[in-house]
């Protein structure tokens, strides 16, 4: 038994050397010094590196280090190249076949088709904007086609950030999610400032023009990398069967990249209604009535307006269900945090507004925006109880484009 012992506490001094080695590294790089000479330190000093180390790294360098995640963002390019050799070695998803339908094999799946639409067809065609002047006006058609076709990257990361990071940080995984949403954020902000530079200019400047494509060529195929090498082993080590069915499941709600819905993925021994039971005949007994439980759902399906309630933890309780949801939403925020379900550059405003809620400061917010032809009216409330103590927070979003159109009076049955 000593033995053991002594060999699990070898085995911890060893990780914790190696995390600070880790960390000495991106610091280094993070005061300036070149990939070059980190990576040979690197490759000195640290060996073969698992995917956990890197998610460990991550956390370690926010949590303990207090490094903020945008500055984690700006070193996850150079600190990927940095390790990318060690994890190819050991790691990824090089030789692992996945059963169709499986989250992972329909993530890969898009990935093929993504990396021909990037490394194939848009870089084919930035290079030939370049060179052609004289049909400069029919190649710029044609990036811009590329471009759009590209806004259907949201997808993609959408179902990532929505449906896979939930599961992650169920497990203590925080930092390597929220510095991948960080880069996807700012892909897609690529993706449409390009493609808005050549619909605004007729000549655009052509070297600011090479210069956003090549970004975005480099950031998509290096986010391919990331996913593959890192998040899917990641992923693949820490979630059950029953997790990645249900991750199956929602797929179709936020919908899919470049290819049509996969086939059910169905593994014989899962339990598909596993830990989703409750009693759909039951009532419960409120203080204006008794409703049952499915009467009480159908009720809040059938308003016109999203709901959704935070409770005095931060954590998401509820979402309404309606037929025309205003954001597609899956029941993998149900007990997330609802920090971590917006941007990582939205975050802190979320934060801000729940601290004016848990304060007192304010009551209630209000937000008005545009979203796909629809305008989108968003209220918080702070839900409190009898004695004033703060118990969450409600979300109700509204399209009120068909209201803003109402004139006059109606007092007569259509």
């Amino acid at each position: 038994m000593s033995e053991v012992l002594n060999n699990r506490e070898t085995l911890t001094v060893e990780r914790t050397d190696k995390q600070e080695k880790l960390k000495a590294i991106i610091r280094k790089l993070h005061d300036g010094a070149s990939v070059e000479d980190v990576k040979r330190e690197f490759e000195e000093t640290v060996g073969n590196i698992s995917v956990a180390e890197i998610s460990r790294m991550e956390q370690a360098l926010m949590e303990e280090d207090q490094i903020p995640v945008s500055e984690v963002q700006r070193l996850c390019s150079v600190h990927t190249e940095v390790f990318k050799g060690s994890i190819d070695e050991i790691h990824g998803t090089d030789g692992v076949t996945f059963e169709p339908g499986h989250p992972v094999h329909t993530f890969m799946h898009e990935n093929r088709e993504l990396e021909h639409k990037v490394s194939f067809q848009l870089s084919l065609h930035k290079d030939r904007y370049m060179r052609m002047a004289e049909e400069e006006e029919e190649e710029r058609q044609v990036l811009i086609d590329d471009l759009t076709e590209l806004l259907a990257i949201d997808v993609h990361y959408s179902r990532k950030e929505n449906l896979l990071f939930p599961y992650l940080e169920q497990y203590g995984i925080y930092g390597p999610t929220q510095v991948m949403w960080g880069v996807d954020d700012r892909i897609r902000e690529a993706v449409k400032e390009a493609r808005a530079l050549l619909m605004e200019n007729d000549h655009p400047d052509a070297e600011d023009l090479d210069e956003k494509l090549q970004y975005i060529i480099d950031e998509i195929n290096e986010m391919i990398f990331k996913e593959e090498n890192i998040l899917f082993p990641m992923a693949m080590e820490h979630l059950t069967e029953d997790e990645w069915l249900k991750i199956e499941r929602e797929g179709n709600v936020i919908g899919y990249m470049f290819i049509d819905p996969p086939v059910r993925w169905l593994p014989e021994r899962a339990d598909l209604t596993s830990g989703e039971h409750f009693l759909k005949d039951g009532t419960i007994q409120l203080e204006t009535g008794i409703l049952k439980v499915d009467q009480l759902e159908m009720m809040m399906n059938h308003l016109p307006l999203d709901i959704t309630y935070i409770d005095e933890n931060d954590i998401v309780r509820y979402y309404s269900h309606g037929k025309n949801p205003i954001f597609a939403r899956t029941k993998t925020v149900i007990g997330r945090s609802v920090q971590n379900c917006h941007p990582p550059k939205s975050a802190h405003l979320v934060e801000d507004l729940l601290d004016a809620f848990k304060s007192g400061k304010k009551e209630e917010e209000d937000f008005w925006i545009s979203f796909r032809g629809r305008y989108i009216h968003i209220r918080y409330f702070a839900v409190r109880d009898e004695d004033g103590t703060y118990r969450g927070t409600l979300e109700m979003k509204q399209d009120i484009a068909p209201l803003q159109e109402i004139t006059g009076e109606k007092r007569l049955m259509s």
